[in-house]
């Protein structure tokens, strides 16, 4: 499937890059409603965690999810329960360094091969997300594609190298803010 146009809005670079890394199934029924980078103040982009929001709407499906999937996940370090509807986990990857490093500098396609090909498992690889997700870890196949749609030289592009902007560190951080009656998540 050939790209025929971009994305000009920011999306989340951890939940399209980072959260497929966790292992999850494809199509699982629950997913975070939003992943971070960091969260004000306790950690930050280089302290590599991935930090995901969850709220639990079908309770029985939510906490069979949890204790099966969530709970057990190797690279689980800390759960922060928010209120009844809000829960964080945080997930270590601490172990792919160079990957993570690579991920904060918009190298997308400098990201290890075997982790590359994690993520793109994560999606069905007849949606637009698997084509996009191909295009930015192996951007070369690619920059006639968007040359084309973006009316700039080839060759430009491929003196970028990247098809895909660096994670916007503003929005890829939470930051709850306690009020008198209960935690409010800003963002």
């Amino acid at each position: 499937m050939p790209i025929k146009s971009i994305y000009t809005k920011y999306f989340q670079k951890s939940k399209m890059f980072l959260y497929p890394l966790l292992g999850i199934k494809k199509g699982a029924k629950v997913v975070p409603s939003e992943t971070y980078l960091a969260w004000d103040p306790y950690y930050i982009p280089v302290d590599m965690k991935l930090i995901c929001l969850y709220h639990p709407k079908e309770k029985d499906v939510y906490e069979k999810f949890e204790k099966q999937i969530l709970l057990k996940n190797n690279r689980l370090v800390d759960i922060k329960t928010i209120d009844d509807d809000n829960k964080l986990f945080i997930f270590d990857f601490a172990d792919l360094k160079d990957d993570w490093s690579m991920f904060l500098e918009g190298k997308y396609s400098k990201i290890n091969s075997t982790t590359k090909e994690k993520i793109l498992y994560f999606f069905p690889e007849s949606s637009a997300n698997y084509v996009y997700m191909r295009s930015y870890l192996y951007p070369k196949a690619f920059f006639k594609d968007y040359a084309e749609i973006l009316d700039v030289d080839e060759t430009f592009l491929s003196s970028i190298g990247e098809l895909c902007n660096i994670p916007d560190i503003k929005k890829e951080t939470l930051i709850l803010k306690e009020n008198l009656q209960n935690v409010e998540i800003i963002n």
